[in-house]
């Protein structure tokens, strides 16, 4: 027995009307063969990663969650933060991949492969193996146990029943579905470790096959990340300390809708801003007289990234003699600032550059929640 979809009211109705109109007004121009909208997918998806891991104690600066997504060395994570990220990386790379494979279908070695993907770096926490005997929950602050999950030899039939269910054809709702197949996920806890990130993975992969445009745009793992007390108070409250998938699920899916609806509402800013910021950056790089090559690369830099030698390699597409002449001539122009010497160099946005960043900046204001009308507490 799993937890059971609750039966959708005119509310919960209503904020998916307005999390799908936001989405549909946003789907068009992030579908478009834009330079732009590639750029803020890395983003986001560094975002994605970057949440998902902080909820773990896996912290890393958004630079080098950038760095991780383009398969770049870190600036100064960490080693077994970079390592759990790169870990998480993969498995995210993975599930963008399977979004729209036609030969794909929910198996319980699947959720194992990415698990193994997460967890690879350490062998002693069984990476890929379900769990072979009872597992805890520990607040770390209060020092105590705050969730057993399901006896081990359940775990395998309710995995079963799991994939199962997701194979099955519903109408339900795609954010309410893959709501769902995180809660039952994190409630059976099938691995000794990495739980919490594989029930986020999941749901990201249920919203991939369910066709919400691009993963990295749909995925609420940021938002997790930043309201992290919120997400584990609404899991506590609905599993009440141990398997008890009788209990009404409505506050955790309305919890997740709520997550949308704000990402959602972020999401259409950023996509706004990254619009004009392409276009002023294309504009200042060409009144100084600049390679057209150079405007990825500024781009990122508008957005507080550092770019080094490397970085902008990649995003302008040429070779480390150029690289290295286009960044002296962003430089001299004023758009870049140098930092460091030689091989430890890397280039931030100049003051003239904050400034039009500054120029194409919405204000940040509270997005309110949905359900009660108040502000809500994820600030980005």
């Amino acid at each position: 027995m799993l937890f059971d979809t609750p039966q959708l009211d005119d509310a919960e109705r209503a904020v998916i009307d307005q999390i799908d109109e936001v989405r549909e007004g946003l789907r068009y121009q992030l579908t478009a063969q834009r330079r732009w909208v590639g750029l803020l997918r890395r983003v986001m998806l560094a975002r994605a990663i970057r949440g998902s891991n902080s909820i773990e104690g896996y912290n890393v600066s958004l630079d080098d969650a950038v760095a991780a997504v383009a398969g770049e060395e870190p600036v100064d994570a960490a080693a077994e933060a970079w390592t759990a990220v790169s870990a998480y990386r993969d498995a995210m790379t993975y599930v963008v991949q399977l979004a729209d494979d036609p030969h794909f279908t929910y198996t319980r070695s699947l959720v194992r492969s990415l698990h193994f993907m997460m967890i690879k770096y350490d062998l002693d926490k069984s990476p890929g193996r379900w769990r072979p005997g009872p597992v805890y929950v520990l607040d770390e602050r209060q020092k105590e146990i705050v969730y057993t999950g399901p006896e081990a030899m359940m775990v395998a039939p309710l995995m079963g029943e799991l994939t199962t269910w997701l194979r099955t054809p519903s109408s339900e709702p795609a954010m309410v579905r893959a709501a769902m197949a995180h809660l039952n996920l994190a409630m059976i806890h099938p691995f000794r470790d990495g739980n919490g990130r594989m029930a986020r993975c999941v749901q990201t992969l249920v919203l991939a096959r369910e066709g919400i445009v691009a993963p990295p745009f749909w995925s609420i793992e940021e938002y997790l990340g930043v309201n992290t007390d919120a997400y584990y108070q609404v899991l506590a409250d609905v599993g009440q300390g141990s398997w008890h998938p009788e209990r009404d699920a409505r506050p955790w899916v309305r919890f997740v809708l709520t997550a949308h609806y704000i990402q959602a509402q972020t999401l259409k800013r950023r996509a706004q801003e990254a619009e004009r910021r392409w276009d002023v950056v294309s504009q200042e790089v060409a009144r100084h007289g600049l390679p057209e090559r150079a405007t990825a690369p500024v781009f990122n830099a508008a957005m507080g990234f550092r770019l080094r030698n490397a970085t902008y390699r990649e995003a302008a597409e040429v070779t480390d003699a150029v690289a290295g002449r286009d960044l002296k001539a962003l430089a001299d122009a004023g758009l870049l600032h140098a930092i460091g010497e030689r091989r430890g160099r890397f280039y931030m946005a100049s003051a003239a550059l904050k400034v039009l960043e500054e120029s194409i900046r919405q204000p940040r204001e509270q997005i309110q929640d949905p359900f009660r009308k108040l502000p809500a507490t994820l600030g980005l």
